[in-house]
């Protein structure tokens, strides 16, 4: 009886330390995902205080409006040109980093100052860049003309592809140290004993890299693949910030985010309709992540074995 008692106590108290949690996530989690479902099948606008339900017309009017698909381009573009470079360089430093045969000195504040640049605020870093690349006095532009690499003071921010690399450079600097970090981890996490297996059947270090660590690599891969593209789809403060709030210039790097951004919040206050473009965006993330799920179902790695068949 005195078990049961205690057991109930305990049970009692652990409903009430995840009770703040709780409440927390109904009011600023579940109750606004909910009521952007809802106004999505609204049309509240301007200063309206109430809407009426009109069905699926804002996901008509989202399914062929060429802004919001050219802010879709224009999101995975930017991505794209991030993560490959991003999920590259951070392996190829992650077995650096834990290669016990090189024992490189220095290597946890090398890793403490690539993971530095997340801890930066979006605001502060997007002020730096503007500075940097700043037309006609930045600083970038002063050495490209010290060292006569061009002739006049080149105007970044008026170029697509400059613009977009920037962004692009920006979201890889600010996010590689955090991918460093796992894919460094996932590695450490893999069995000694196969790589000596592999050395004793004579394989080599690259072998031993691209035949072990690679395979075993392929889960952390996987969720580095989905949360970076989840977080691709909902890229919006260095983009929003880096040049005039619109994704200039030509709107080529407005991001889906931004495009929400501006029709709820710049000129038309169409809340309904940005809800409707949050929901898009939300469904594209899930077809994708289902897609990738399916190209990537798990298999078991194919771990060097001496050449042997």
């Amino acid at each position: 009886m005195n078990n049961s008692g205690t057991q109930k106590r305990l049970s009692v108290y652990g409903y009430l330390f995840t009770l703040p949690f709780l409440i927390v996530f109904l009011i600023f989690n579940l109750w606004p995902t909910i009521y952007t479902f809802l106004l999505s099948f609204g049309n509240l606008k301007g200063l309206k205080s109430d809407f009426q339900i009109i069905g699926f017309a804002n996901f008509a009017k989202l399914f062929s409006d060429k802004y919001f698909w050219g802010a879709v381009g224009n999101t995975f573009i930017i991505w794209g040109l991030n993560f490959a470079p991003q999920l590259g360089l951070a392996l190829l430093f992650a077995v650096w980093l834990t290669n016990t045969k090189l024992n490189l000195r220095g290597k946890n504040a090398f890793r403490a100052l690539f993971y530095m640049p997340n801890l930066l605020t979006a605001t502060s870093v997007a002020i730096l860049y503007r500075s940097l690349f700043a037309y006609p006095v930045g600083p970038v532009n002063q050495l490209l003309l010290k060292f006569g690499l061009v002739t006049e003071a080149f105007n970044f921010f008026r170029s697509v592809p400059a613009s977009r690399l920037i962004v692009a450079f920006i979201q890889w600097w600010m996010w590689c140290g955090q991918t460093l970090i796992l894919l460094m981890a996932a590695i450490t996490a893999i069995s000694p004993s196969l790589y000596e297996s592999a050395v004793i059947d004579g394989a080599n270090e690259w072998q031993c890299t691209w035949k072990i660590t690679v395979p075993m690599l392929r889960p952390m891969m996987f969720y580095l693949l989905i949360t970076s593209m989840v977080g691709g789809m909902q890229m919006f403060d260095i983009p929003f910030l880096i040049t005039g709030m619109h994704g200039e210039p030509d709107f080529k790097i407005r991001t889906t985010a931004v495009y929400m951004y501006n029709i709820a919040f710049q000129g038309r206050n169409d809340y309904s309709y940005a809800a409707a473009i949050s929901i898009g965006m939300f469904i594209i993330t899930i077809i994708l992540a289902l897609f990738i799920n399916k190209i990537t179902q798990e298999r078991t790695p194919k771990i060097y074995n001496g050449g042997k068949k």
